[in-house]
């Protein structure tokens, strides 16, 4: 039987996997959730170089692990996007499933400019 962890991983690498095929060379805009903390990445997988990041710790104002803060982080992350002239990406939520915070912070990425 597999561990959680395991779990986890495959199913991450299966989501992975997935974009890796559909990116055109597009930037990949990936997702780490913890329950206090949450961070994004926009990483270029033909260099391995993290062109934009952005995180709940950077900001040590009030909760990270709620949903207003994952709206933040994803407005400061379109942002910084922009300053590293990346306009248009790929969503790798990690394993995550597509919903609150995550959801949360894609939208709100969207919504300041970033195509995905």
């Amino acid at each position: 039987m597999k561990s959680a962890k395991q779990n986890t991983q495959r199913r991450a690498q299966r989501v992975r996997r997935r974009l890796k095929k559909n990116a055109n060379g597009r930037p990949r805009l990936s997702v780490y959730r913890s329950s206090k903390n949450i961070s994004v990445q926009i990483i270029d997988d033909a260099t391995g170089t993290t062109l934009a990041s952005a995180s709940t710790l950077q900001d040590k104002k009030g909760n990270g692990g709620n949903m207003e803060a994952a709206a933040g982080i994803g407005k400061l992350i379109a942002e910084r996007a922009k300053k590293a002239k990346v306009e248009e990406v790929i969503f790798d939520r990690g394993g995550y499933l597509y919903h609150g915070r995550v959801k949360a912070l894609a939208e709100a990425a969207r919504e300041a400019g970033l195509k995905f």
